[in-house]
């Protein structure tokens, strides 16, 4: 059985600060319209077909954001 650290018990997440990166995605999350964002790409990116499949757009906008 593999053992836990204290920081993975749920019981100390309430005690526990976010990072600076948690903190910029939660602004993100909050401040862009990604719906519309992605609404307006769809039409134009890549579709699925042979080859490699694509990334999903919201991981793609997410990650031009950052």
């Amino acid at each position: 059985m593999k053992q836990q650290s204290l920081a993975s018990q749920s019981a100390f997440e309430k005690y526990g600060r976010k990072s600076r990166r948690e903190l910029l995605l939660d602004d993100m999350e909050r401040i862009v319209p990604w719906s519309a964002l992605e609404a307006l790409v769809r039409p134009h990116y890549a579709k699925a077909g042979r080859g490699r499949q694509p990334v999903g757009l919201s991981i793609v906008l997410r990650t031009y954001f950052v």
